[in-house]
């Protein structure tokens, strides 16, 4: 069995990648960051923090974060979690004006392909 490839673990500053979260664990490897490459279509490269609105958006959209589905071995998201989001859906949020906050030194730097760092760092939580 091939080892599996991974993007350089390297944020939107081109800087080591900070963990996201373990508690639950996230990421697209399920390693606590938003580490990616090819096989990651939805792109889970955007650390954000979630919150009640955001959570519930998502469901609306189909995307139910929040609901435990114990046979994946997922507990389902609180807020105040941290999540590595698609960096599409977080964009989608922003258009529609529910994109939650994001920690930038976590979010890897393929989530640039798809987001402005500008509207990232708008919504930075860990930039001072």
């Amino acid at each position: 069995m091939a080892e599996i490839e991974i993007e350089e673990s390297l944020n939107i500053f081109d800087e080591p990648l900070v963990p996201c979260g373990t508690d639950p664990v996230t990421g697209f490897f399920r390693d606590g960051c938003c580490n990616t490459n090819e096989h990651d279509v939805g792109s889970h490269t955007v650390c954000i923090e979630t919150s009640k609105e955001f959570l519930e958006y998502s469901r609306f959209k189909g995307n139910d974060l929040s609901t435990p589905m114990p046979e994946f071995g997922f507990d389902g998201l609180q807020p105040g979690d941290c999540w590595c989001l698609c960096a599409a859906r977080w964009l989608e949020a922003h258009k529609d004006g529910m994109a939650p906050r994001v920690f930038v030194q976590r979010t890897h730097k393929k989530a640039l392909e798809i987001v402005p760092m500008k509207l990232l760092c708008e919504f930075a939580k860990d930039l001072n």
